[in-house]
């Protein structure tokens, strides 16, 4: 989704007219918009089926966010020298590990090689 004022990050080609490179942002969030109002009507659907449907496309959209914070928040961490980078307090770093544990398979499985390397 678009928030606002991110239109300006927005990669168009300079050598448009302004015009056309406007008329695309406008396109962009007038499907926001209606991609929103659907949503907020499929949550709010008299179906259970449809509500669920709804919440479970909402959640995956905010876990596919939150991956690509960690992700960007991990490349960034791997570029800083290890003297640079954050140290964690004991009860800190408990809780990193309990939380990896406790991760799902899938993921667990990928993070084992960086685990070692980190702790």
């Amino acid at each position: 989704m678009i928030s606002t004022g991110s239109y300006r990050a927005t990669p168009l080609p300079k050598h448009w007219p302004r015009r056309v490179r406007s008329a695309i942002v406008h396109a962009v969030s007038i499907a926001n918009v209606a991609l929103t109002a659907t949503q907020a009507h499929a949550e709010n659907h008299f179906s259970a089926r449809t509500r669920l449907r709804a919440t479970n496309n909402r959640l995956q959209r905010q876990v596919a966010l939150f991956q690509e914070e960690l992700r960007i928040k991990d490349a960034r961490m791997e570029r800083l020298p290890a003297q640079r980078r954050p140290h964690y307090p004991a009860i800190e770093r408990l809780a990193i590990r309990l939380s990896r544990r406790n991760a799902p398979r899938t993921r667990s499985a990928t993070l084992g090689k960086t685990e070692r390397r980190r702790f």
